[in-house]
């Protein structure tokens, strides 16, 4: 029988700032490919989880106790094969690059010769819709666009890791769900692994395999939901399921019965 390797995994650990306990001792495991949402309060520990699975916390300075391994590997620093998209797309972009400046930023990273790049971001940017858009600067962009070029500059590196940190946000709601069919697409395309932080409950549940519910003071993880629903999903029928609805009453209620 072949064994999988978890993409990421978290063998009781918690994490501390401060000198508080933000997040009490936490298993969790990650399959590789498996978009995986979180979801609870402010405060509960959702960021925070995040940060350590991308190695921005780690047990060398204190701030992680237990184990945090991403494909068997202990995580103690930021990899290239993580790739994180914030919630403010505005400080994430370098306003004095193009957007195709901005895509080659991840590549100059990782010290990709200038020769190679040129075709990873116009690919890059075809896959978010900015190709006709790549000489133009952040503030040239609609904020959709900005957060599409963010997205962009994090495909560019491959990684087989997505992390994503409220990313939709501050979007206008048609911006939004355009934005989560985009990023459920391209997810699903490259098998790439999804860790997804929301305070959108109807949001984690569209785009999640599963769906992990936190709760605060300390943060802890208290609830887990499959989401066995269909994939591709559409933003009308997928909402209209039974088995959305039903996940969605169970989701707010637990939410609900902890407030």
């Amino acid at each position: 029988m072949t064994v999988v390797t978890a993409a990421l995994d978290f063998a009781q650990v918690s994490i501390h700032l401060g000198g508080r306990e933000i997040v009490e001792p936490t298993s969790l495991s990650i399959a590789p490919g498996e978009f995986v949402c979180i979801v609870g309060p402010s405060g509960c520990g959702k960021t925070t989880l995040l940060r350590a699975a991308g190695g921005l916390l780690t047990a060398r300075d204190g701030q992680v106790r237990g184990a945090v391994r991403r494909h068997g590997q202990i995580v103690d620093s930021p990899s290239r094969d993580v790739a994180i998209v914030f919630q403010d797309y505005g400080r994430a972009l370098l306003p004095w690059r193009t957007a195709e400046g901005n895509v080659s930023l991840a590549l100059e990273a990782a010290g990709m010769p200038q020769p190679q790049r040129s075709a990873r971001i116009a690919e890059a940017l075809t896959k978010v819709g900015l190709a006709a858009h790549s000489g133009k600067f952040p503030n040239q962009l609609s904020g959709g666009m900005q957060q599409r070029l963010q997205i962009a500059r994090c495909l560019a590196q491959s990684p087989s890791v997505l992390m994503m940190d409220e990313p939709f946000a501050a979007l206008d709601a048609l911006t939004r769900q355009g934005l989560q069919d985009e990023v459920a697409r391209l997810v699903q395309a490259q098998g790439i692994t999804a860790l997804f932080v929301t305070h959108d409950l109807e949001e984690a549940l569209y785009l999640g395999d599963r769906v992990i519910a936190m709760q605060a003071s300390p943060g802890r993880i208290s609830h887990t939901i499959e989401v066995r629903l269909p994939r591709p999903r559409d933003q009308l029928t997928t909402r209209e399921h039974p088995e959305f609805l039903r996940l969605r009453r169970e989701l707010f209620a637990f939410i609900e019965a902890r407030h």
